[in-house]
């Protein structure tokens, strides 16, 4: 967009709404293309904020409620800010039978993290999966593309201290 206008927010920077003008002047034109607009923004400010779906909705000449339809529908967005790092544990069968939930209870109370939410400080974010395919290592989690298997509650931490 080639406005000079800008709404202010803590986590977008001059740069990053640059940037954002020129993912919307690339597809401005091009039908179907806000799922590969709200990708592509959402990559730089790492979420959705509301007030960057209004701008990409002015942006792209689409109302604001069918880009926020689009963006709350899609399990691959995020309205909420994510951390550094995503931790993804692992909740089958497997891993719970083996101890999966201690470990999550364990992060969730040393990093005042719930499933689902990300810590303050915008470290980690805590995800709890059905099944991440690896159940002869487990309980199993995931931290960024980083496998880590036989997880447990004693261990977790100095799993977790790796990754700032």
């Amino acid at each position: 967009m080639t406005a000079s206008y800008h709404p202010q927010h803590p986590d977008i920077t001059d740069e990053m709404w640059n940037k954002i003008d020129q993912i919307i002047d690339n597809y401005r034109s091009v039908s179907g293309a806000i799922i590969t607009v709200l990708r592509e923004c959402q990559n730089i400010v790492n979420y959705l904020p509301v007030v960057l779906i209004d701008y990409i909705s002015k942006g792209m000449n689409l109302s604001r409620s069918s880009v926020y339809g689009i963006a709350s529908f899609y399990a691959l967005f995020s309205m909420q800010p994510k951390g550094r790092h995503t931790i993804k544990m692992c909740l089958g069968t497997a891993c719970f039978v083996k101890g999966i939930k201690e470990v999550v209870t364990r992060v969730s109370n040393a990093y005042s993290v719930e499933e689902g939410g990300t810590t303050d400080d915008r470290r980690f974010s805590l995800e709890s999966v059905r099944c991440l395919g690896a159940c002869g290592l487990a309980p199993v989690m995931v931290v960024n593309d980083d496998v880590h298997g036989a997880v447990t509650s004693e261990g977790i931490i100095k799993i977790l201290d790796q990754y700032e």
